[in-house]
């Protein structure tokens, strides 16, 4: 069964344990912590994602799932280790060179916690092949990082079916994971896809049923 990550980035500050409570409650599986630098990407969340997932940590079991859109990539890693999440996931692109993205999972699988890599749409997989022996998990952007509320690319989910089978042809072990523009309206073509984990927002956030909510997207 697919697995739901449900990003915070849309929660009301007000509400904010309320929320976190609920969507416990509602067995979301993972909360999606969005990180953004104001530099890697226009947003600026930096302190407000590391104060909810302090809350968060602190209140709940649920497993946290860090996803870093930011330029100082080390920095960010260290602040999160701090929290053990269960994944911090960096972005290819705001790597210098492939050695850059190597030294940088690697230090995220030292200090125990599971490595992920993200790729935006239009970065090629062909380019990141050569991490998947090293990876927990693959981030594929649906939409372009930075912003809530977009409609998911279509060709993306393309993208997910081919590295499907790539992992499949090579016995190759790594969660593969969507994130943007889903809702239960489209869940179904990414499950069809080969998708391990979606990350899910605004289409739980703004529903009016958690738990009913995620439960459409798991089955």
């Amino acid at each position: 069964m697919v697995e739901v990550s449900t990003s915070i980035l849309s929660v009301d500050e007000k509400e904010a344990m309320n929320t976190f409570y609920s969507l416990e409650v509602a067995r979301t599986d993972y909360f999606h912590i969005d990180v953004m630098d104001g530099k890697f990407v226009e947003k600026d969340t930096s302190s407000l994602m590391y104060s909810y997932a302090s809350s968060i940590k602190q209140m709940s079991n649920i497993p946290l799932d860090v996803h870093l859109m930011v330029s100082n990539v080390k920095e960010y890693i260290d602040e999160y280790i701090a929290l053990k999440p269960h994944f911090i996931t960096i972005h290819y692109e705001a790597c210098e060179n492939k050695k850059q993205v190597k030294d940088f999972l690697e230090y995220i699988k030292k200090n125990e916690i599971n490595c992920g890599l993200s790729i935006k749409p239009n970065t090629k997989l062909e380019e990141i092949y050569e991490f998947l022996p090293y990876i927990s998990l693959l981030l594929i952007m649906t939409v372009e990082p930075g912003k809530g509320g977009q409609r998911i690319i279509p060709e993306t989910i393309n993208k997910i079916a081919k590295l499907k089978e790539y992992l499949y042809q090579n016995n190759l072990e790594a969660y593969i994971e969507a994130d943007g523009g889903i809702k239960t309206e489209n869940a179904d073509e990414l499950k069809e896809a080969g998708v391990d984990i979606m990350v899910v927002g605004s289409g739980i956030i703004n529903s009016k049923d958690y738990k009913k909510t995620i439960k459409e997207l798991k089955k």
